[in-house]
């Protein structure tokens, strides 16, 4: 498939949602992103403030579902969400409630491997059981422990090969990649590009990063869509 660049609007207001997706698609960013941080402080409403300020764009809403899959998916798609996440970590029943919701509502489905004791296993479990892509995915919580106790933290880029390899479905590497790390992990083999915390959010307040992030983005997306199209 061709490269993709997401942004993750890892931010807790609307407007400030809406104003760094703007000067995401400015710069040529394919997807956007409601992350975490923004669901939570805003539900529903910022899914849907974006869709209705950007019609026709993918817009993943990254619930981390893990459990009421089929419900938590509906809501997310009536808000106009094209992609929704589910966690390899909850009930296998509750992965396929949200596949089966991707199926009546038209959505895709993306799975994360976050916290799971072997990533690859669980990208295979995620592919088995219907979901569209896989996030293979090093936590937020996880690497900062691991870095204030000086241990090395570990890298999506560790296994990304592996998971690769492992599954059919397109692949995602996120969790503490820098900029350089993340506009390459299409020569992994992951046409799904994330920018986000703390990439190109400011990864301690959960907002926009100072400097100018638009054309830092716009040299991001040129160089990742220059990869064209990534085999699977």
């Amino acid at each position: 498939m061709q490269t993709i660049v997401q942004i993750s609007l890892d931010v807790t207001t609307i407007p400030e949602a809406l104003e760094t997706a703007r000067l995401a698609r400015r710069a040529g960013v394919d997807w956007l992103e409601a992350g975490t941080p923004l669901i939570i402080a805003e539900g529903m409403h910022g899914v849907r403030a974006l869709r209705e300020a950007f019609p026709g764009v993918p817009i993943v809403a990254d619930l981390k579902t893990m459990d009421g899959g089929w419900l938590e998916a509906e809501m997310m798609a009536r808000a106009g969400a094209t992609h929704v996440v589910v966690m390899a970590r909850a009930h296998p029943e509750t992965i396929k409630a949200v596949v089966k919701a991707g199926r009546d509502h038209h959505l895709k489905v993306m799975g994360d491997n976050l916290a799971t004791p072997d990533k690859v296993v669980a990208a295979r479990m995620l592919e088995d059981l219907g979901c569209d892509y896989v996030i293979h995915h090093i936590g937020y919580d996880e690497r900062r422990s691991l870095a204030a106790s000086r241990l090395p933290a570990p890298s999506p880029l560790d296994e990304l090969r592996a998971v690769v390899e492992a599954v059919r479905i397109p692949v995602q590497a996120v969790g503490g990649l820098s900029l350089e790390q993340a506009i390459r992990t299409p020569e992994y083999g992951a046409p799904l590009v994330v920018l986000g915390a703390p990439l190109t959010i400011d990864a301690e307040a959960f907002k926009a990063a100072d400097g100018d992030i638009e054309q830092t983005l716009r040299i991001i997306c040129e160089r990742i869509h220059a990869y064209g199209e990534v085999g699977l």
